[in-house]
């Protein structure tokens, strides 16, 4: 039985994790950098672990430091949130090795999901479709295939994910210098500069799919939509995916339950999927295999509280789901409002927050680790919080957001509520369905 939870995390995950552990009578101990020591979430925790300076390598990112803090702290078991090393199969190695679970899922998993080029291979046999392309072992071969594929095309990271080390490619002589930055990005995200090119989908619809796996079965929570992005950031994201044919929604939920199962999933994981918005086809893009950002939308909608079912997972217990208790009910939508000056090319805001007014009332979460006198550190991702609103129905939700949105107030830095107000003004929006153009098409001035 999980007792001592070690949180590998910050921010408004870290509180996220924390108040499900408090829940379950679950001591958890924070790892805190010396920039977050006086942060909401450690003053939230049961415990702090100082893990190291504000730099994410000698903190966030330090794989000894992190599993020497857990085991000093007597943990049983270690979540590792989202992004920092949640993915990382070695990190999740040594949390094993140190005599403590890994709440996610087992190596191998972590290890074929995080190789893209692998990760398509598995989809491919698990008849999943997958978009065009391929990886190329040198600049020459890569130019063959891209005239093969056809442009416009992306260029991937091989150990991407999140956007970086991604690039996109209208023609031919645009191809190599692209290619090396796409290459340089990948190396200094990742570690792995290899690059794979996939066909570009001109009105493509991001849209994925929430499961959880206990090894022996897998059950699936719906989808979601993730359409509104910014140089491949997601920026909105709402539940269910609005707009899709219920037979469209069916092949989706089928075909990521199909990958799960054949890998033995254990844990919760995202099945991303590209889906053309012309012909509804639908193509196989990556599997997340660990919690993600937009999750509560997905717990408003089903009434699941998703790291409980992480723990369960992680603490050896049997899926207590089944597909046929899994019901949607309404529509939840989540903004990201994050410390960064829209206006002047999203440039990031870090500072002091000098007052925070977050709203609150019927159909309306928030989850931030942001209040009165907050610092928003330079080290770290700008996230700010999330809103997330729901209502009966996708009408009453946008109505939820509007006013939600229209009392929000973070003053002392930059933000980008005001850009959602406008998203939540946009026609096409209010419409829904929107292809991943969205932004190209939203006034900024």
């Amino acid at each position: 039985m999980i007792r001592r939870l070690f949180i590998a995390n910050r921010g408004e995950i870290a509180v996220r994790i924390i108040r499900t552990a408090r829940r379950l009578g679950i001591t958890s101990i924070l790892a805190v950098s010396a920039a977050d020591a006086s942060a909401a979430p450690a003053r939230l925790a049961d415990e702090c672990a100082p893990i190291g300076p504000g730099a994410v390598s000698q903190s966030y990112l330090s794989i000894d430091r992190l599993v020497r803090a857990a085991r000093e702290a007597q943990a049983d078991a270690l979540h590792p949130g989202y992004g920092f090393l949640s993915e990382n199969a070695a990190f999740a190695r040594a949390v094993a090795a140190a005599g403590i679970r890994f709440v996610g899922p087992d190596p191998s998993s972590l290890e074929d999901m995080g190789d893209k080029l692998r990760a398509r291979q598995l989809a491919v046999e698990a008849g999943l479709p997958v978009v065009p392309g391929g990886e190329a072992s040198d600049a020459s071969a890569l130019l063959a295939l891209a005239s093969s594929v056809g442009y416009p095309l992306l260029l991937k990271a091989v150990a991407g994910g999140g956007g970086r080390g991604m690039k996109r490619v209208d023609r031919r002589e645009d191809l190599n210098g692209q290619l090396q930055l796409a290459m340089a990005e990948a190396q200094a995200s990742f570690g792995d500069p290899r690059i794979y090119l996939e066909r570009f989908i001109a009105r493509g619809r991001h849209v994925e799919v929430q499961l959880l796996g206990d090894a022996q079965r897998v059950v699936h929570l719906g989808t979601r939509d993730c359409s509104i992005q910014r140089r491949f950031q997601k920026l909105v994201e709402e539940a269910p995916a609005p707009g899709l044919p219920a037979a469209v929604l069916e092949q989706l939920t089928a075909a990521a339950v199909k990958l799960a199962e054949r890998l033995h999933y254990r844990g919760a994981g995202t099945v991303e999927f590209l889906l053309d918005a012309a012909t509804l086809q639908f193509y196989f893009l990556e599997m997340n295999a660990r919690i993600q950002v937009e999750h509560p939308v997905t717990e408003v909608v089903t009434g699941i509280d998703l790291v409980e079912q992480q723990l369960l997972i992680a603490d050896d217990q049997p899926l207590t789901l089944n597909q046929q208790c899994v019901r949607l009910q309404g529509h939840a939508i989540e903004v990201r409002i994050n410390a960064e000056d829209w206006r002047r090319g999203f440039s990031p805001s870090p500072g002091r927050v000098t007052a925070a007014r977050w709203p609150a009332g019927r159909g309306i979460r928030v989850d931030s680790h942001v209040g009165d006198g907050s610092m928003i550190p330079p080290f770290y991702d700008s996230l700010m919080g999330k809103l997330i609103v729901s209502g009966a129905n996708r009408e009453q939700a946008i109505e939820r957001l509007r006013a939600a949105l229209a009392v929000l107030e973070l003053t002392g830095v930059s933000t980008t509520t005001e850009l959602h107000r406008r998203i939540a003004r946009d026609p096409r929006f209010v419409q829904g369905g929107v292809d991943t153009r969205f932004f190209e098409g939203l006034s900024l001035v």
